[in-house]
């Protein structure tokens, strides 16, 4: 059995992509590539699933490095911290987005409109 160490997670479950990168064991591009070319082992199977969800006590193998993952809600990643507050901003950016697209949609409604009357239908 190969040596492997443990490595703490503050946020459970996380995505198989994710903690390779946050591991270090890819680059960050890598991660997905790794995964669906099946050289990604979880508990002792290949997996393909990008997205899958990874708990405590599962073990991931990956370029020879085999990690045991564990939950400390307390230790948070300098990497975590950086991706939620990045998220949060990106949020914020999209909610302000759309908010001025609906101000400008309702300024265009709210002209009249220059359509064609609809004709009317004969009955036979």
């Amino acid at each position: 059995m190969s040596e492997h160490s443990i490595f703490d997670i503050c946020v459970e479950p996380i995505e198989l992509s994710n903690l390779l990168k946050i591991a270090n064991m890819v680059d960050g591009g890598e991660a997905k590539t790794m995964i669906s070319e099946g050289n990604v082992l979880v508990n002792n199977e290949v997996t393909v699933q990008k997205r899958k969800k990874i708990r405590r006590g599962d073990k991931v193998e990956c370029n020879g490095k085999v990690i045991e993952v564990a939950y400390n809600p307390i230790k948070k990643s300098a990497e975590f911290i950086n991706t939620v507050v990045s998220a949060n901003k990106n949020s914020k950016k999209n909610k302000r987005a759309k908010s001025k697209a609906r101000i400008i949609l309702s300024e265009t409604i709210t002209e009249p409109s220059k359509e064609r009357p609809k004709r009317k239908t004969t009955s036979l």
